[in-house]
């Protein structure tokens, strides 16, 4: 990850804004590292960035597919490759932003190699309830971090371990190529109070129209939070007040899955934005990424 410098930490924290301040101060474009944002619409309920700041700086992979097309971490992975040599091709520092740990494990630690799925396999695993594959999962991979609480990735885990032979685990690629960056975060009451004032924002700007007219979409995408929700708002199974509230709760949930996951799996310089305001933020990450640029600017 030559001339390319990380802003990562969980959703509301204020990534986007500061990103796209540094980039300017700096000269450098933003590649984005999150799952959802990459498709087009759904911008309220992705909490993509204003277009203020978009127009502060060229951003790339925000609204880039379709609502239909698939991602996963391998695609993920080609597209931002593509996206940082286009701007490395103009001189430029690439800084990469986001919350999604997976999309962003791929480009700092590259991809294990694992056997491509089976149907019937999948599908005999599928009739298994959650908990009896997790209790397969402890047995065939002790040391496995998968998500216990995702059912598809517990029965990935599962097949790669009988599909291989090996635990999962011990397949993944473990080696970090050299990564420059920060890991942002806030105090959980700060960042519970953002994230609960920027669901409240999201249904005050439209969100609920904006997932009606949207319709059928893809399976990767209908993975947002906050769909499934808003959709049975709609069809009178919720009421308002029960969904903003249940949307608030799933986001906290995935705010501190993040926040496990950033400490455990990156090495970036911690900066506890709850402490240092907006101004200093700013600056003290363009130093850091302009110390990069001189850094490899003189290898």
């Amino acid at each position: 990850m030559r001339d390319v410098f990380f802003i990562v930490g969980p959703t509301a924290t204020g990534k986007s804004e500061i990103a796209a301040e540094v980039a300017h101060e700096v000269g450098a474009e933003i590649v984005s590292a999150d799952a959802f944002q990459i498709y087009r619409g759904l911008d309220l309920l992705t909490a993509k960035p204003d277009t203020s700041t978009l127009a502060k700086v060229p951003h790339h992979l925000i609204g880039t597919m379709s609502i239909f097309e698939e991602m996963n971490a391998q695609r993920f992975r080609k597209l931002a490759s593509e996206a940082i040599s286009e701007i490395h091709s103009r001189g430029k520092l690439a800084i990469v932003v986001g919350g999604s740990g997976l999309y962003l494990k791929a480009l700092t630690h590259g991809l294990s190699v694992a056997p491509a799925a089976d149907p019937d396999l999948r599908a005999r695993l599928n009739e298994l309830g959650l908990a009896d594959l997790q209790d397969k999962l402890r047995e065939l991979d002790p040391k496995t971090e998968v998500d216990f609480k995702n059912r598809r990735r517990v029965v990935r885990a599962i097949e790669i371990c009988l599909l291989s032979g090996e635990p999962a685990s011990g397949q993944r690629t473990s080696k970090s190529k050299t990564t420059h960056g920060v890991f942002a975060f806030r105090e959980r009451d700060d960042l519970y109070e953002r994230i609960n004032q920027r669901v409240e924002e999201m249904f005050e700007n439209g969100v609920i129209e904006e997932v009606r007219a949207a319709g059928a979409i893809g399976e990767t995408a209908s993975k947002m939070i906050g769909l499934g929700e808003i959709r049975k708002l709609i069809d009178g199974k919720m009421s308002i007040l029960q969904c903003v509230a249940a949307i608030q709760q799933c986001t906290r949930r995935y705010a501190k899955r993040q926040l496990t996951w950033f400490r455990r799996q990156t090495n970036f310089q911690p900066l506890n934005l709850s402490e240092v305001n907006h101004v200093e933020v700013v600056k003290r990450i363009s130093q850091l990424a302009k110390t990069l640029e001189v850094a490899q600017g003189n290898d």
